[in-house]
């Protein structure tokens, strides 16, 4: 029989706009318990079993997840016990305890995987993301993320990039006018796309750019950020000079943490990497039984 997952989960109030996490957790959930349910659990762990463990990282990491496992695991033992011994944004070391858990022995090792899914992912990417942000401190250059996230995650991947301290680009298509090459070859030219832009009352207006002449018919048709795309670091450093602070301008497209630095130090306003929600590695990170 399917375990009956609980409504009304509240680990700590968290809450993310965009983002109901009481779902996130009962989709989740029904995805890995099927029809049948756990039927290791169920077929080898007494019904009155109980399980006290410790969730560490294998890994120095930034923390990033735990209210969302902590939910995982509440759904299916609210009586569970947890203490979290870390906070998301933390900085912590390999082998550093990050939770605390007492409960119903089938219900959470039913959730751990879930769990530990969530923590691992969203750990991986804000432990990428500061390294980035590291790398480019002092440079005046802020760090963005982009939309490449999986589908579906995307507010608790961007909640992971800043948990390692980025800032969020766009959430969406809807936030944000952002023209590139497609839609230039669409409406006929930079300008011509831009003014249909200003013509529908958007407020933000980023234009993607890869040659310093589409510069200038970009800002006098009304675009109100850059994308510098795939540009060198000498054509960086020229068009940041010719825009000589009208708007912000944002470096984007194949940058590594080893090329980052010195694109930040062109003078660019924002570095975007599609990389920290596109190829950011799980962290290692584990549920361990303790014997009480």
């Amino acid at each position: 029989m399917t375990q009956q997952v609980q409504a009304g989960i509240d680990p700590g109030a968290f809450a993310l706009p965009g983002f109901d996490l009481d779902r996130f957790v009962r989709e989740t959930l029904a995805e890995d318990l099927g029809v049948a349910g756990d039927i290791t659990s169920a077929a080898v762990i007494p019904a009155e079993a109980r399980f006290t463990g410790v969730m560490d990282s294998r890994d120095a990491i930034i923390v990033a997840g735990l209210p969302i496992a902590e939910a995982f695991f509440r759904a299916l033992d609210p009586d569970v016990e947890i203490e979290c011994l870390v906070t998301d944004g933390d900085r912590v070391a390999a082998g550093t305890d990050l939770m605390r858990l007492s409960g119903k022995a089938r219900a959470l090792l039913t959730a751990e995987r879930s769990a530990l899914n969530t923590v691992q992912h969203l750990s991986g990417i804000a432990t990428m993301t500061r390294g980035y942000v590291e790398r480019i401190a002092g440079t005046g250059a802020t760090l963005l993320d982009t939309r490449k996230t999986i589908p579906g995650l995307r507010v608790l991947e961007k909640y992971a990039t800043r948990m390692g301290g980025a800032r969020n680009h766009r959430m969406g298509l809807w936030d944000a006018a952002m023209i590139k090459d497609n839609h230039v070859a669409v409406a006929g030219s930079i300008g011509e796309a831009v003014r249909r832009a200003v013509s529908a009352h958007i407020e933000n207006i980023i234009v993607e750019v890869d040659r310093i002449d589409q510069i200038e018919p970009a800002l006098a048709a009304g675009a109100t950020h850059l994308l510098l795309d795939n540009m060198s670091v000498a054509l960086l450093r020229e068009a940041v000079a010719l825009v000589n602070g009208r708007v912000p301008t944002e470096a984007s497209g194949g940058v590594r943490l080893d090329t980052i630095r010195a694109i930040a130090e062109t003078g660019v306003t924002f570095v975007s990497v599609g990389r920290l929600t596109q190829s950011a590695p799980a962290a290692d990170i584990g549920l361990d039984f303790q014997a009480e």
